[in-house]
């Protein structure tokens, strides 16, 4: 497998996910934001950060940038896309993903770790991952809210697009465990082909013991 890592000015997360990449032997190349063409690549990553400074609204200018048409491209022929973060939010912007990213409930920014249980562990992402396993991953978000409309999240419900939500160290899904508003406690979603996943939480902040925690490692190991 190999990954490309898109770069938008305002990307801070771009070097970390690399990192998180090569330590399971993914290589990687770094493609900055006003690339035309994207290299030889089965993997897409759109980092976490603040793209163009989350002006208009988070992901808006990001998702106009021209390698995204080539990302959407390779969506569109199967090729994996996944979106941390700011990543997610690009995700929505473009319609590779449905509903969209509004303010935290609370109106400040989150920076903590919050445990999300695995509700699909059946997609490329999540396949190492045992069905309802609690996972610890930090947020660092100020626009986390996941909305979308009733006909989409039943689309998302019925097809089982709903990847990742928030819970507590118990794996109970509640109001309490919801640290941002997100409509059913969504952090993770997919696409209806399930080659596509946005997330808020970042796994790659948790991918090496010193690091705090290996909770993220599950992911990179099922791109593998």
């Amino acid at each position: 497998m190999k990954a490309s890592v898109i770069v938008f000015p305002g990307s801070n997360c771009d070097r970390d996910v690399k990192v998180a990449l090569e330590k399971f032997q993914i290589p990687t190349t770094m493609v900055w934001h006003q690339e035309t063409t994207l290299p030889p690549t089965d993997l897409v990553v759109l980092p976490g950060g603040f793209s163009y400074g989350d002006y208009l609204r988070c992901g808006s200018m990001a998702s106009k940038s021209k390698v995204m048409h080539e990302v959407v491209k390779h969506a569109e022929k199967g090729g994996y896309v996944f979106g941390i973060c700011n990543g997610f939010q690009i995700l929505t912007e473009t319609n590779l993903l449905p509903g969209a990213l509004l303010r935290n409930n609370k109106l400040k920014f989150i920076c903590k770790n919050v445990f999300v249980k695995t509700i699909n562990n059946k997609i490329a992402f999540t396949k190492k991952i045992p069905e309802q396993k609690v996972l610890s991953i930090p947020i660092a978000h100020n626009e986390g809210n996941y909305f979308a409309s009733k006909d989409q999240i039943k689309a998302l419900q019925d097809n089982q697009q709903i990847v990742f939500q928030y819970c507590d160290q118990n794996g109970t899904i509640n109001s309490e465990s919801n640290p941002n508003g997100s409509f059913l406690n969504i952090a993770g979603i997919t696409n209806k082909n399930k080659n596509i996943l946005g997330m808020m939480p970042h796994p790659e902040r948790v991918i090496d013991s010193l690091l705090g925690g290996i909770d993220g490692e599950g992911i990179f190991q099922s791109l593998l």
